[in-house]
């Protein structure tokens, strides 16, 4: 019994480096495209080089749960649940990384009126690993019975939802500007789309937690 616990608390301080690894993906991720709408390139390269690095960092103890959970830590009912949950928060990582890579890469053209909503939708959508990382701490540390986990998870949803109406105020200026062709247009979408797809894996990661949270907590 003390062996099976001893590697549940080991696989606990494994996620929790896996949600702070990818918070700092995340948050680095905001700083990199504020600083490519700002105009500094070089310096968000800079930037991008240390999101992927983090990411790499993250898939690393992503490994290493895996391999605790399949070593024998929690009941096999839940092993896959929680697996499930690491690796839907590595997602965000992931579509952090994305992200980043696309405005790197591609080097889009952000026209300057265009530019204060797309600082502020990247805000949104990529701020919303604060309150996930939240949550899932909160869980991990036993410190919240279930309906204060689900309160938690709520405010990923409603973050969300925030990212949506947001999302939808600036494709809407996208494809009306008089001054922007078709395929310019279409090019500022994709920009939008890899940013608000932070929030949608966030939200899904919140979903994961909600499930995990009803089959381990009384």
């Amino acid at each position: 019994m003390f062996f099976e616990f001893k590697k549940e608390k080991e696989v606990i301080e494994l996620v929790i480096k896996h949600v702070d690894a990818v918070e700092e993906c995340i948050t680095t991720g905001v700083k990199t495209l504020e600083v490519y709408l700002s105009g500094d390139i070089k310096e968000a390269k800079i930037l991008a080089r240390n999101v992927r690095s983090t990411e790499s960092q993250a898939d690393i103890i992503r490994h290493e749960i895996r391999d605790k959970l399949y070593s024998g830590a929690y009941l096999p009912r839940v092993r896959e649940d929680i697996y499930k949950l690491v690796e839907s928060i590595d997602k965000v990582a992931n579509a952090g990384e994305a992200c980043c890579d696309f405005f790197l890469n591609q080097r889009p053209s952000i026209p300057e009126e265009l530019k204060p909503p797309f600082v502020a939708i990247n805000q949104e959508s990529l701020g919303i690993i604060a309150p996930l990382k939240l949550a899932v701490v909160c869980y991990l540390k036993g410190e919240c019975k279930s309906d204060v986990v689900r309160e938690y998870s709520k405010e990923v949803g409603l973050q969300e939802s925030v990212v949506d109406k947001s999302e939808w105020d600036l494709t809407k200026a996208i494809f009306t500007s008089p001054s922007l062709d078709f395929s310019h247009k279409i090019h500022l979408k994709q920009c939008l789309d890899t940013i608000v797809e932070v929030s949608d894996r966030a939200e899904d990661a919140a979903d994961q937690l909600e499930l995990v949270s009803l089959k381990t907590m009384v």
